[in-house]
């Protein structure tokens, strides 16, 4: 009897300290480059960005990614067309000057495929692939004034926000600096789902499409 007293007293032990591995919890932060690819929005601006991780087990998790960038600048020469055949002169040629920023609230899978969240030695390669929801702020701002009653104008003038639903993808690798901190950098991809067009975006199709490269650490509770 005592013997198994002994035998279930170090079972019970053992398996405290199993489930006690599992969850854990991560929050890492990290400052990047981001790149938009359209034609005639194409920038490159700093990013910056706040990540909650839920580690449920040794190889995989859930994510909360949120990330926002500065505004980035772009110029476009462009043609007003006339409505009406009897008006003159029939095209106004004129440049806009576009400003573009993104947030990005980001829910995702992330998964280990080598090392693990909380390695002491080594290094670490996962993946994650997610859903988001991206809100983005456009301004744009003509040289010369263009009568929009007589004029068809590929892009407004003015600002305007716009939403965007987004699969987000990304290559991540991780190094222990000691203290339960770590080192990271990632590679992401952001991509737009159709729809919901803006007058004030001179590309709707398949943008905002972006590129990211950041740096961060994260620190392991």
């Amino acid at each position: 009897m005592r013997h198994q007293l002994i035998i279930l007293t170090l079972l019970t032990f053992l398996g405290k300290s199993t489930l006690a591995q599992y969850p854990l919890f991560s929050i890492g932060t990290d400052l990047g480059a981001i790149r938009n690819w359209p034609k005639g929005q194409q920038f490159i601006g700093q990013n910056h960005s706040v990540q909650l991780d839920f580690h449920l087990a040794e190889k995989y998790g859930i994510q909360v990614n949120f990330s926002y960038c500065s505004f980035g600048k772009y110029n476009n020469v462009l043609r007003a067309k006339a409505t009406d055949a009897v008006t003159l002169p029939q095209q106004i040629q004129y440049t806009n000057a576009g400003k573009l920023r993104f947030r990005l609230l980001s829910v995702g899978w992330k998964h280990y495929l080598h090392g693990n969240p909380q390695l002491e030695t080594g290094w670490s390669l996962y993946g994650k692939a997610g859903f988001g929801l991206l809100m983005g702020r456009v301004e744009n701002s003509h040289n010369r004034t263009i009568d929009t009653a007589l004029y068809q104008i590929p892009v407004r003038e003015g600002t305007a926000n716009f939403k965007r639903m987004t699969l987000d993808l990304a290559l991540g690798w991780e190094k222990p600096l000691g203290a339960d901190f770590y080192f990271y950098t990632e590679a992401r991809v952001t991509v737009p789902s159709p729809g919901y067009p803006s007058p004030f975006l001179l590309v709707n199709d398949n943008a905002p499409f972006t590129t990211l490269l950041c740096g961060g650490l994260r620190i392991l509770f």
